[in-house]
């Protein structure tokens, strides 16, 4: 059963809470510490962005279209749709040679409020590289051009593409293909529903991934390398998972997930953190778990605490940005 991990304090009272679930794996699939159920089944979301673009470079894609640091990591993105994202996107798409209209991850506003606002206020026409989730797609349609796939309903399960992608997340995660359960994200492709205990320990392989075989190796070291040279693709201008890759200075990966999932590689430390907030509160919630986490697992230094403390405990602010109260997590691992 999931348990408080977060309260929200409003001068002196807790006025809401949030629960949650973590799990804390090694490589070799031993369960270090947790909070709640590990074995919680949820969709990973966004955050298996990191495992699913091992394809990328496991087809040969990768080394074909020549991709850069950069593209590799906004393949693994929830990005902000920045210029800098939105260009990165089209050159992918200008390498493989399709339109930034073969994308069918949709067209959305930006993740980032304050980005999202200015968008609007200046009437900006979106595309589907303004989409958090197109660097994935460009990098899906890579494969599908690289191996000769047709490229329509690419986004759907019962393609190739997204056949292939769903054995490299079983093998990662050390999970029966069969037992994945399957719906369908936001951005229209399928989404893995899996345990955070498999969620973590394909994250701590994916960081710690001497004992794969020298394909999956390569992959993932690749993947975690493009991740730490460029995190401004994995989020964005101050989102939390460039800052916590960028201020970490290459123990780790991080990634975000819909509905206040969040993964963690740590490289040297064996291990992999999942964690699902209950209520899918991303906001509020999410990053100050992670936090604690890391905390608790003394991941981090005291320059690199300092550095990220804005995410550890967040003022909850009033109207006139005063602070009011905070909003802080209240546990520890076991």
């Amino acid at each position: 059963m999931s348990e408080i991990l977060v309260n929200v304090n409003r001068g002196p009272i807790v006025e809401s809470l949030h629960r949650g679930d973590v799990a804390v794996v090694n490589s070799e699939g031993k369960l270090l510490y947790s909070i709640g159920d590990p074995y919680k089944v949820t969709y990973m979301r966004s955050a298996a962005k990191p495992i699913q673009t091992l394809n990328v470079i496991l087809s040969g894609a990768a080394d074909k279209f020549k991709f850069t640091d950069e593209e590799i990591s906004i393949m693994c993105a929830s990005h902000y749709g920045e210029d800098f994202h939105r260009k990165t996107v089209e050159g992918i798409m200008k390498k493989i040679g399709l339109s930034v209209n073969d994308l069918l991850c949709g067209t959305t506003l930006s993740l980032n409020e304050e980005y999202k606002n200015q968008l609007i206020w200046n009437h900006v026409k979106l595309n589907p590289t303004n989409t958090d989730c197109s660097g994935k797609h460009a990098g899906m349609l890579a494969v599908c051009i690289y191996n000769g796939y047709d490229i329509k309903g690419y986004n759907l399960e019962q393609h190739v593409i997204q056949k292939e992608i769903k054995k490299v997340v079983a093998e990662m995660c050390n999970i029966d293909e069969k037992k994945i359960v399957i719906g369908t994200d936001g951005c229209t492709v399928p989404v893995y529903g899996i345990a955070l205990y498999n969620m973590a320990l394909g994250f701590a392989k994916l960081a710690n991934a001497d004992n794969l075989s020298i394909p999956y190796k390569n992959a993932a070291n690749r993947v975690f390398k493009a991740m730490n040279n460029a995190p401004e693709m994995v989020a964005g201008t101050n989102g939390f998972c460039t800052e916590l890759i960028k201020n970490t200075h290459g123990k780790l990966i991080g990634k975000f997930g819909a509905e206040a999932v969040y993964c963690i590689g740590i490289k040297g430390r064996d291990i992999g953190i999942a964690i699902k907030i209950e209520d899918g509160n991303s906001n509020r919630a999410l990053y100050p778990v992670v936090m604690q986490c890391l905390e608790d697992l003394n991941v981090l230094d005291q320059e690199e605490k300092k550095a990220l403390n804005k995410f550890k405990i967040i003022k909850n602010l009033n109207n006139i940005g005063k602070s009011v109260g905070e909003i802080k997590p209240i546990f520890h691992l076991k």
